[in-house]
């Protein structure tokens, strides 16, 4: 199995390729995007994450990274990766164009769909900061539940980033609640 193109009512998920690198030097590069995330990257720190972002063996599963696009315009990316046997973690990062239209969600569930019924997980994980109300609302559309909030240590990435101090909160579904959901 390979990631597969997904498609939803607006949008068009392909699987992240180097043909995406323009589009995603774009949005690492603005520093509203990146807020919860760091600082803003360059075009050689977005080049140099592809390789991690394109791993064979989550392709090999169906897992992995997915652009997203909106009528042919790119707004964002979205991912599914591994964590463990039968748990993988779903994320997104979305130019600002795209924010509060609901496709942050609409993706998120065609993956969540895609995770539990096509590779067979079980457990779906998302994490962010507390203080990203934004990303914990998709969460909640999504069925995720809150599972715990964890502090920061001063010495870890995030330490530095606005609100770190209220910590990084864990949501979750099962396949079991996303079935009946």
């Amino acid at each position: 199995m390979s990631r597969p193109t997904i498609r939803t009512q607006r949008l068009v998920l392909e699987p992240m390729s180097w043909d995406h690198l323009e589009d995603l030097c774009e949005l690492d590069a603005d520093a509203e995007v990146m807020r919860f995330l760091g600082a803003p990257r360059t075009a050689d720190e977005v080049r140099a994450k592809i390789p991690d972002r394109l791993s064979p063996s989550d392709d090999a599963l169906g897992l992995g990274f997915w652009c997203g696009f909106e009528r042919g315009m790119f707004v964002g990316w979205w991912c599914l990766s591994l964590e463990g046997p039968e748990l993988a973690e779903i994320g997104w990062r979305l130019h600002r164009r795209a924010w509060g239209r609901g496709l942050a969600t609409e993706a998120a569930a065609a993956l969540l769909e895609h995770g539990f019924e096509t590779v067979g997980l079980e457990r779906i994980i998302a994490e962010t900061l507390a203080v990203n109300l934004a990303s914990r609302g998709v969460m909640r559309k999504l069925g995720m539940t809150h599972e715990s909030t964890e502090p920061i240590g001063p010495n870890e990435p995030e330490a530095t980033l606005p609100g770190a101090a209220e910590g990084m909160v864990r949501y979750e579904i099962i396949r079991e609640r996303w079935a009946s959901g």
